[in-house]
């Protein structure tokens, strides 16, 4: 008896995971499903698709942009920002594949976490990745209506940049013979400074570091950004040439 009692219960537990893992995987399948369709609509900046996968309170959290609450708010950044029919670029999204996962949530809905990446277009110029971040939606079911009730959209990181491009080793010596302060008709004050064997670039409120691809060229892990000094004969380093995608956009001359 207590060996047919046993056998049912493990029957029973078994069916109990079996049940579990496939609403979980129909729950899935419908997250997944509207989660597609509003990146689509985002991607292509569709207003309606936005309207309608939002709740009326809607509350979107932001590492860097703080709260926005409610779905006027939301609207309002949208259409004044990434959605201006005035812009010169345009932003999109691509989840990190494999990274997402959902998790049902009792009487309410589902979450949905994952890690996503945002490309730039500007001025007609080749997309590139520009932002990494991880996100949290949370998805409520209003009588087989889903849409989402909070997001969360956090740990933003610049994307890595020049990845195809290798860091070579100089020594000291060369290094030294780039810093000094350089002037250039946009950025104004440059200055090139010698860190921890590394070259550093002060201009205004921007810092960044110089890694060497050869002995005259050196580029930037977080932006498309190369600078190529430029010696005279005597090899007396004169300018430097900052260019980004391939095209110069500043030349500083070195003071």
């Amino acid at each position: 008896m207590k060996t047919k009692l046993l056998l049912l219960s493990i029957t029973l537990f078994a069916s109990s995971i079996i049940y579990s893992q496939n609403q979980k995987s129909d729950l899935e399948k419908t997250i997944y499903h509207h989660d597609s369709i509003f990146w689509k609509g985002y991607n292509s900046c569709t207003i309606p698709v936005f309207k309608k996968y939002i709740t009326d309170d809607f509350e979107f959290y932001h590492d860097k942009g703080g709260l926005s609450a409610g779905i006027n708010n939301f609207m309002k950044t949208v259409n004044g920002g990434l959605c201006n029919k005035t812009n010169t670029w345009s932003l999109r999204r691509e989840v990190v594949e494999g990274s997402t996962a959902v998790f049902p949530l009792n009487k309410y809905g589902a979450i949905l976490s994952g890690e996503h990446v945002f490309y730039l277009t500007e001025n007609g110029k080749k997309e590139r990745m520009v932002e990494t971040a991880k996100f949290t939606h949370v998805w409520k079911n209003e009588n087989g209506s889903w849409k989402m009730s909070r997001v969360l959209s956090y740990d933003h990181q610049d994307a890595p940049q020049n990845t195809e491009m290798k860091e070579i080793v100089l020594s000291e010596k060369e290094l030294k013979a780039f810093i000094g302060l350089y002037k250039a008709p946009k950025t104004g004050d440059v200055t090139i400074s010698l860190v921890d064997g590394k070259l550093n670039m002060s201009a205004g409120q921007m810092k960044a570091v110089f890694y060497p691809q050869s002995k005259s060229l050196f580029f930037m892990k977080q932006a498309p950004l190369t600078f190529e000094f430029v010696s005279n004969e005597k090899g007396i380093v004169q300018k430097m040439i900052v260019r980004e995608q391939g095209q110069i956009v500043e030349e500083a001359i070195k003071q």
